[in-house]
């Protein structure tokens, strides 16, 4: 079955979903096309977006430019001005089927734009995809949309309020995945520990963990995506324990300042994310931590930036992911007084030298360590606690399956080991 060109930018859902579009795509028989799934996250994701479209459009002459994802839902009148795009699709309108059928489509009497109000929708089907990385590791969404409303981010106007797909839908995607051979199975979203809040019943988090965990005994290993610190509920606290949930947690803290938590709108302070890094590591002793971290935000002072460069060690951080403030017009934050670019630049790369050398202090601790890895593709492999790993001297492991390691080294940003 030929398939269509596309593009994702951004998060991992997005790259979800383009599984889902590519399927829908080819099985209408849009081969052709080239396909461009959006990020809006910040001003920069947005003028890349349109960057990746002109030098799509350019290299592919001919082909129909179908141009999607949160930067298309937010700003669809935008994107359909630009001569490159042939048809502007919404985020809902992405996931249906019906909407990949050329003849309607590429139907020129048509609005160029087909986007519909994203808060208007109620529901999030269940889309089985058959993996995204060979046989390694599959996702599965299990929530969509977000109802908090943080000062800095468009996202809840890109993807709508937050629903859920139900525990039973779920656990089956979960079960077909395992019997098709996937190791490892990771829960997506874009406010993951809200899911269950629109279900009968209100079930958390931590319940449908658990509920996969036992309904789904010959699945490996499964992985929780990024999640919000202060929604962590007392059942995922409890499956923290069984070995077959990754000893991993990337956690959405954005700041190390409580006045600055506070302006962004996040509903924690800097007390409770140090707090919540010791439960979490008191649960589970060999957990691997992760976080995303804005420089930059505005009325940051250096004290503020400095309590987030603090957060890294205090929380015993790993794997940091650095964002550098950009306003997204029609978001609080944009409004408020701002620091200027270089003051941004700088304290981004302040931040990202402390996550380098938090890094480094995690991989030194691996060292001479005979470890398990999940082998992804080519030469790389993951650690349960998501720490890379390149493959040093053949033969190679089976791709898709858990393999032995002796770790010789790293080279700074993921460890180096041979076959054990």
């Amino acid at each position: 079955m030929a398939e269509p060109k596309l593009i994702t930018l951004g998060c991992r859902l997005n790259s979800y979903e383009s599984e889902v579009m590519r399927r829908h795509a080819a099985e209408a028989g849009l081969s052709d096309a080239v396909i461009i799934n959006t990020c809006a996250v910040t001003a920069e994701a947005v003028r890349s977006s349109r960057q990746t479209i002109r030098r799509a459009a350019k290299d592919h002459p001919g082909a129909p430019v179908i141009v999607t994802g949160c930067a298309a839902q937010i700003e669809p009148e935008r994107f359909a001005e630009m001569p490159e795009v042939t048809r502007v699709i919404g985020n809902h309108e992405k996931m249906q089927a019906e909407t990949w059928r050329p003849a309607a489509l590429l139907d020129e009497t048509r609005p160029k734009a087909q986007v519909n109000d994203i808060m208007s929708v109620r529901e999030t089907a269940a889309h089985l995809i058959d993996g995204m990385e060979g046989r390694a590791r599959a996702y599965v969404q299990v929530q969509q949309g977000c109802d908090h409303r943080c000062t800095f981010c468009i996202i809840p106007y890109g993807r709508g309020n937050s629903r859920s797909v139900p525990a039973g839908e779920v656990v089956a995607q979960v079960r077909e995945l395992a019997a098709s051979g996937h190791h490892e199975v990771v829960l997506t979203g874009v406010d993951l520990t809200s899911w269950g809040a629109d279900l009968p019943g209100t079930p958390q988090l931590g319940n449908l963990v658990q509920r996969i965990l036992k309904l789904v005994p010959e699945l490996p290993q499964l992985r929780i995506s990024s999640i919000d610190a202060i929604e962590i509920d007392d059942a995922l606290f409890e499956a923290m324990s069984e070995p077959r949930l990754a000893p991993f947690m990337h956690l959405s803290l954005q700041h190390g300042d409580t006045l600055i938590l506070k302006r962004m709108k996040r509903r924690h302070s800097r007390e409770e994310a140090v707090a919540l890094a010791e439960k979490l590591r008191t649960a589970r002793p060999d957990i691997a931590l992760g976080a995303d971290l804005i420089a930059g935000f505005p009325t940051e002072t250096e004290v503020a930036f400095e309590n987030s460069v603090k957060l890294i060690a205090d929380c015993g951080l790993s794997f940091v992911h650095v964002f550098p403030y950009s306003p997204r017009p029609g978001t609080p934050a944009a409004r408020m007084p701002q620091l200027d670019k270089a003051t941004i630049k700088a304290r981004a790369a302040r931040l990202r030298e402390a996550a380098s050398a938090a890094l480094i202090a995690h991989l030194d601790g691996k060292r001479g360590q005979t470890v398990m890895a999940l082998v992804e593709r080519g030469e790389t492999a993951r650690m349960p606690d998501f720490t890379p790993l390149h493959i040093l001297n053949g033969p190679l492991p089976v791709a898709g399956r858990p393999a032995r390691f002796h770790i010789t080294g790293h080279d700074n940003e993921r460890l180096t080991g041979v076959p054990a």
